[in-house]
């Protein structure tokens, strides 16, 4: 057996993992590697019981009148001897077996012909190269064993036993070794193929998780991005007063100032969560987030107005709090950009916001704002220019659809519908 490392998945395995599940088993015992305990106790007991047999087979074979093996005709002291010697080096290299199999099973095959000492530990042998081996390999040696077995049963013939009868009880052995040994390498593969389907599942959602958090983080740092570009368009709208009206009064000149401040103090704080979900490794704590609600919806208004917007927000809403937290934070998001839009393209015009809807016909958003008066102000808000799109992303995103543009009459409108199910009723 190898030596156990740790593996991505956190598990002790053996440190061949790095073969695949059809050659885990094609490869032995390596060279420098250690046995486990189970190992030595199982290399013991197979020594122990190999040696116990050719000592009492080898001596008995050396008696005059052998009494506890099969008596066999003809045998000579120097091939009682030989017998000895064959099954002492049989079962000396069993220490080795795994690491040669085929070269083992080979020898085995050979002092199979006339070793009666060797018996065990060559079916010892037998099956571990079932184990460690793939049938093709197992087979050839499987016909050459038979092949051996006949040479013995004609070489060697027991008393009273006939050759076919002799053939037939080698083989039924042999088969049983054979069988057991493929039949422990098959449940082997099996557990080995389980444990990497696990491994590898065990990965693919670690995988899945990881990128459900990314996901989910980059989510968290656009909506973060809207917040921030609603109070950085405050900032500049009140800069922009105080340029244009340096000679204002003190009082309010220092209101603005206030609310400058303010919002610098407030897009400061947004860009710090951005930064810090962006930078933050994945964990099971969930940043800290904005999750704005249908019924924020006058804060915002009045956010606006004290920016010098004309807002007139109009809530035909039914059982607000019914809405769902999903299609809430979208009708939240579309109206802040719509406000922030029209700070920019329309500044000085009154924005009308009309946000209606019932459970089962849907939540709809209705942003107008007429062309502004005049030339273009020479202070503007810078923006991306992807804003209607991103809007148009969320709502498709949360089952619904916005629309967007210019009439014949230059007032610019931004509609948009969301879902809104009955309560209780699956959406």
């Amino acid at each position: 057996m190898g030596e156990l490392t740790v593996s991505p998945a956190g598990r002790r395995t053996p440190e061949y993992r790095w073969l695949q599940p059809a050659e885990l088993w094609e490869t032995a015992e390596r060279p420098g590697a250690r046995r486990s305990t189970r190992d030595w106790v199982v290399d013991s007991l197979c020594f122990l019981v190999a040696l116990a047999w050719t000592l009492v087979a080898g001596l008995d074979l050396l008696q005059p009148e052998p009494d506890i093996v099969p008596q066999w005709t003809d045998t000579p002291v120097w091939l009682a001897w030989a017998d000895l010697l064959a099954g002492a080096a049989l079962t000396t290299a069993l220490w080795w077996r795994r690491r040669f199999p085929v070269q083992l099973a080979v020898l085995a095959t050979v002092s199979g012909t006339f070793s009666i000492a060797g018996a065990i530990a060559g079916m010892i042998i037998i099956f571990t190269l079932a184990v460690h081996r793939r049938f093709g390999v197992t087979a050839v040696i499987a016909v050459a064993s038979l092949a051996g077995n006949a040479v013995f049963a004609q070489l060697r013939p027991e008393e009273g036993v006939s050759f076919a009868e002799s053939l037939a009880w080698s083989t039924v052995f042999l088969a049983i070794t054979l069988l057991w040994g493929m039949v422990v390498r098959s449940r082997r593969q099996l557990v080995m193929s389980l444990r990497d389907r696990a491994e590898r599942a065990e990965s693919e959602q670690q995988l899945r998780v990881s990128q459900a958090r990314a996901m989910e983080r980059t989510r968290i740092a656009r909506e973060m991005h809207d917040v921030l570009a609603h109070r950085i368009s405050l900032l500049s709208l009140h800069a922009g007063a105080l340029e244009i009206h340096p000679s204002a009064a003190p009082a309010e000149v220092a209101g603005a100032a206030g609310v400058i401040r303010a919002s610098a103090h407030q897009a400061l704080q947004d860009l710090r969560e951005v930064i810090g979900v962006l930078r933050e490794p994945a964990s099971d704590d969930t940043p800290e987030r904005p999750q704005p609600t249908l019924g924020e919806l006058p804060a915002l208004a009045d956010e606006s107005r004290a920016a010098g917007v004309r807002v007139r927000l109009e809530l035909q809403v039914d059982d607000a709090a019914t809405v769902p937290a999903g299609t809430g934070r979208a009708a939240y998001r579309i109206v802040q950009e719509g406000l922030t839009n029209a700070r920019k393209h329309a500044p000085g015009t009154t924005v009308r916001v009309c946000v209606a809807g019932t459970p089962g016909t849907g939540l709809t958003i209705d942003i107008r704002n007429p062309a502004p008066v005049g030339a273009r102000p020479a202070v503007t808000i810078p923006g991306t220019g992807t804003g209607l799109v991103g809007l148009a992303e969320r709502a498709t995103l949360a089952g619904g659809r916005l629309t967007s543009g210019r009439g014949a009459d230059g007032e610019f409108s931004l509609t948009a519908w969301l879902p809104w199910g009955q309560p209780g009723v699956a959406q």
